[in-house]
């Protein structure tokens, strides 16, 4: 069956059912239908987040379909519970412009899903939404008050880096003009659009700790300056209040269930490649206050999704895994190891064995964080014996666990034994993680740290439009910021056809974005898209509905 069939064929509980598995309240939820609900803040307990379990799961680098990551985060929870651990998932929401675009939805898969599958991938409680709004009203709030006469901050409209955002994968909207017309239809100026995920609202909504803090963070966002060369703020614009009172249902984590009825807190998605890629502070937070064990997951592979999770997220929150999983998939390794796209179900040991080069850079970078993985080996059926213990034979040479995970084919019940296997790292685990870079250092020699510790690279190289942003930044103090490297996720390099484990390389850095609401500075590499594109053949194309109101062709 595909995933739609299988998630519909499954029978749901009703949300305060899942609500009592996290000693929750029916009282304390506010309900979206009978299978979605949000839960409030003072459901978070600092005495027992802060001494619960959390488990991180990230990957090796990705084909472009994607290795499971969030089927895995899934299957694990279940698998978890399946072994008496008091388990829940947290996860990000899904963008529509995947959905429609070519990646599909990102509830899992097979026998590892959260639902209601649909109204995950499409809308949800519209969290979505209200980012969208709120960057938008901070948007036309600037372009008002470049117009006004009366109230004008002197905002030089060359200066302004702030643009618009919504849901959907719409290339024609990168750049744009706005302000033709006539007098009365503002100033024109140059501009664009970028997708809701790679916000800075989003950004700032997964790192607040609360409605102030959000606020206040939304008042730091970084505008553009005034003719005299002065800094605009959101602030300046009495523009965080608004944009705050928009978002005042949205910094509610959402709680759903896994298919076989496990709690799953499901809230923010950012852009990995460009933000942290996580979900938000609140809702982790929310998962280990009311359960033993939390599975997370961040984008991409390891050297994205995990990085900024410890690097940035888990420093600023204060918080500290026990365990990091890493998904690891037949097809992915065949990719590194020089195999053709088309082929990747084709068996090939030889591509696999050349491939592993990009799994160890990856085990060794974890390592880097004073933290042990374990390696889940997404189990495929075109897998064969051989292939997998080419993996398993590696992974024991380097003293790590490498564990067989059919959890799109059978749920929780084949992830046990990977469950069994992360309590055990999670129960010797007595250290806290090790960030690769301090806060204090300089900006260059924090992006040289992530550059050359966790990609591999040789050095790092500043074009002159970045030394000009790094002058920026420290015009304006910011140099204390952490740094969320925005980099192809196809390879360790910025080169998105270096494969494998590139090596005598340098990453280029071309300029630096300043994301001062989120906290955080964005040196940008290579060529990141935030507003992606569509397909020739968009998954659009395959959704339909009937009188009844079903729903095919998600995926």
């Amino acid at each position: 069956m595909t995933d739609l069939q299988i998630a519909r064929a499954a029978t749901l509980t009703h949300v305060k059912n899942i609500a009592e598995k996290l000693n929750v309240s029916e009282d304390d939820l506010e309900l979206y239908g009978k299978y979605k609900a949000k839960l409030p803040l003072n459901l978070i307990d600092e005495n027992k987040w802060k001494k619960n379990n959390l488990i991180l799961v990230s990957a090796i680098s990705p084909t472009p379909a994607g290795e499971g990551k969030t089927t895995m985060s899934i299957g694990l929870t279940q698998g978890l519970n399946r072994i008496g651990k008091q388990t829940c998932v947290v996860l990000r929401e899904p963008s529509l412009g995947p959905v429609f675009g070519i990646k599909g939805g990102a509830t899992g898969g097979g026998y590892s899903q959260v639902l209601p599958m649909e109204d995950i991938n499409l809308h949800f409680t519209g969290d979505f939404s209200a980012v969208e709004k709120a960057h938008n009203l901070l948007s036309a709030l600037i372009d008002n008050n470049i117009q006004s006469k009366t109230r004008s901050l002197n905002i030089d409209p060359r200066t302004v880096v702030w643009k618009r955002v919504m849901d959907m994968n719409d290339r024609a909207l990168r750049d744009i003009v706005v302000g033709l017309g006539g007098t009365g239809s503002g100033i024109p100026r140059e501009t664009g659009f970028d997708i809701t995920a790679a916000s800075e609202i989003m950004a700032i909504l997964c790192l607040s700790n609360d409605l102030l803090d959000l606020k206040e963070r939304l008042g730091n966002i970084f505008v553009g300056f005034t003719f005299d060369k002065k800094p605009i703020y959101a602030r300046d614009l009495n523009a965080n209040g608004a944009m705050t009172a928009l978002l005042k249902d949205a910094i509610k984590p959402n709680l759903v269930q896994t298919i076989e009825g496990n709690p799953a807190i499901i809230h923010g998605g950012p852009f990995a490649n460009i933000a942290q890629g996580t979900n938000t502070v609140i809702a982790t937070r929310m998962g280990l206050s009311l359960s033993d064990y939390v599975v997370t997951e961040a984008g991409f592979g390891a050297d994205l999704g995990a990085e900024k999770f410890l690097d940035i997220k888990c420093q600023s929150a204060g918080l500290s895994p026990k365990a990091v999983v890493l998904v690891a998939t037949i097809r992915a390794l065949k990719y590194h190891g020089g195999g053709n796209l088309k082929e990747l179900t084709v068996p090939n040991p030889e591509a696999v064995a050349k491939g592993l080069e990009n799994l160890e850079k990856h085990i060794e970078n974890v390592g880097k964080f004073n933290l042990k993985p374990v390696i889940a080996i997404n189990l495929f059926t075109t897998d064969t014996k051989e292939e997998i213990e080419i993996i398993q034979k590696r992974c024991a040479e380097l003293g790590v666990k490498a564990v067989i995970s059919n959890v799109w084919g059978k749920g929780g019940e084949g992830a046990e034994d990977l469950a069994r296997a992360v309590v055990e790292v999670v129960e010797n685990t007595t250290e806290p993680f090790t960030p690769i870079y301090k806060w204090e250092m300089s900006v260059e020699d924090k992006i040289k740290a992530v550059a050359m510790e966790i990609y591999g690279a040789d050095d790092v190289e500043f074009a002159p439009r970045a030394k000009l942003n790094l002058r920026r930044v420290a015009r304006l103090g910011l140099e204390h910021l952490p740094v969320c490297i925005a980099k192809t996720q196809k390879s360790l390099s910025d080169n998105p056809k270096l494969l494998g484990r590139p090596q005598g390389f340098t990453i280029t850095v071309r300029e630096i974005e300043i994301a001062a609401g989120a906290g955080f500075l964005v040196p940008i590499t290579g060529s990141i898209m935030r507003m992606p594109g569509l397909p020739s053949v968009p998954s659009s194309e395959a959704i339909d509905i009937d009188k009844d109101g079903n729903i095919s062709g998600l995926f």
